[in-house]
């Protein structure tokens, strides 16, 4: 009891890493200084959703962009022109015990304190990563990061010792798989990138991996859209009947196998720009490799751990939408049976989505860059709310087809992208 009550109760000791420079620190506290830096990881704009609300409330950080390869970006000043406030070890430990998720995932003001060094050492990566000064962090900021980003990380490092525990000494262990639904526009994609960044921090080696990465060929996605010409739902990419599933269960199977030092693959991509936007396959040329071994694979999408629906109920939602949950009952097989673990990003207005989508190709317009017309937007959302009309409540009650409830996390977002608590 004695660490932890002395973790707690440090009000003078200021956020300090074995990484602050020691022009940094005068007499134990942080000294703002312009003329530090720090080495950015760029993010890929394409899957983003083209801007992060709660990197928005200082203009700073809003031109976060990144390149498919996700390379380190250009050298920018994190530091504020006016002196940031010291922030105590006790004023953080306060302020993470308050957030949201802290008592649906097992954590208690004892376990905080006594893994408080840890909590820092996360949120000072997780700054890194998205150019934001530690000491002059936002609230929402603030909230995203240790709210929201390193409790999930520290959930995801426990289903993965589970995990590995199952095995023993000298068994050759395949990579966990961690799936994570969640509609487009809520931060899924962020969220995962941040989570490849802290994993590869920890010495973990990961792998990303979206449901995007699996549609079909613009050629397959034309003569998908020729057999079926009336149906709205299938004239783009995106629902159930526009992937390839032999290309998935390739690929997951054989991220599955990366086990051993030296084994590499070749993870496949898409690129929505082709052919003026309609998509495809980007050339095996550019696709990012992987080397075993595999501790992790992030697996996202916004329709994943969908489950077909009675017929006559998918039908009073949307008779288009009849084909398209036909289409569906082959995808637990391609998808689904390959997640040991869940993360469900939960939202309570499918609505939501048109209005994030809207807000980045707003942002996007203002940046200089193509975006698409309010009209062009609605469109375009309209074309998936049938299936999260369909399918939300259930994945939602009962979860993915073979999850078991002890390896799920359910994370109900607000309007804003962020945790709330839980009903």
């Amino acid at each position: 009891m004695a660490v932890v009550m002395d973790a707690i109760y440090r009000p003078t000791k200021p956020l300090i890493t074995s990484s602050t420079p020691a022009s940094l620190i005068h007499n134990g506290c942080y000294v703002s200084n312009t003329t530090s830096f720090f080495r950015l990881h760029r993010i890929n704009s394409s899957k983003l959703g083209h801007g992060c609300s709660w990197m928005q409330d200082n203009s700073t950080y809003r031109d976060i962009i990144a390149n498919n390869e996700r390379r380190h970006g250009p050298l920018h000043s994190v530091f504020p022109p006016t002196r940031a406030e010291v922030s105590s070890v006790k004023d953080l430990f306060e302020f993470i015990c308050s957030g949201p998720l802290i008592d649906k995932l097992g954590f208690t003001p004892e376990t905080i304190a006594e893994s408080i060094d840890k909590w820092l050492e996360k949120g000072s990566h997780v700054c890194k990563l998205f150019n934001l000064n530690d000491l002059f962090l936002t609230t929402p900021q603030k909230a995203r990061i240790y709210h929201y980003y390193i409790p999930v990380f520290l959930w995801c490092e426990q289903q993965i010792a589970d995990h590995r525990s199952a095995f023993k000494d000298g068994d050759d262990i395949p990579p966990l798989v961690i799936g994570f639904s969640a509609p487009q526009g809520c931060g899924k994609t962020t969220l995962v990138f941040a989570l490849d960044y802290l994993f590869k921090t920890s010495g973990r080696k990961s792998a990303t991996i979206s449901i995007d990465d699996f549609y079909l060929t613009h050629d397959d996605q034309v003569k998908l859209r020729e057999r079926n010409p009336e149906n709205a739902l299938l004239e783009f990419r995106g629902n159930a009947g526009s992937h390839d599933l032999s290309l998935s269960v390739e690929t997951l199977t054989s991220l599955e196998k990366l086990t051993k030092e030296g084994t590499k693959m070749k993870l496949p991509r898409y690129d929505k720009s082709a052919y003026n936007g309609r998509g495809d396959r980007a050339d095996p040329s550019t696709w990012p490799e992987v080397e075993g071994p595999l501790t992790v694979v992030l697996f996202e999408g916004w329709m994943l751990g969908f489950k077909p629906a009675p017929a006559e109920a998918v039908k009073a939602v949307d008779p288009q939408l009849e084909i398209v949950n036909k289409n569906l009952e082959t995808y637990y097989d391609a998808w689904d049976k390959f997640v040991k673990s869940w993360i469900i990003i939960k939202i309570k207005d499918p609505s939501c989505v048109y209005d994030w989508r809207l807000q980045a190709e707003v942002a996007m317009r203002e940046a200089g860059n193509p975006g698409m017309t309010d009209e062009e937007v609605r469109d375009f959302v309209s074309r998936y709310l049938p299936a999260y009309n369909a399918y939300l409540p259930t994945l939602y009650t009962e979860g993915p087809k073979g999850s078991d409830s002890k390896r799920t996390l359910i994370v109900e977002i607000d309007e804003g992208r962020n945790p709330i608590l839980a009903g």
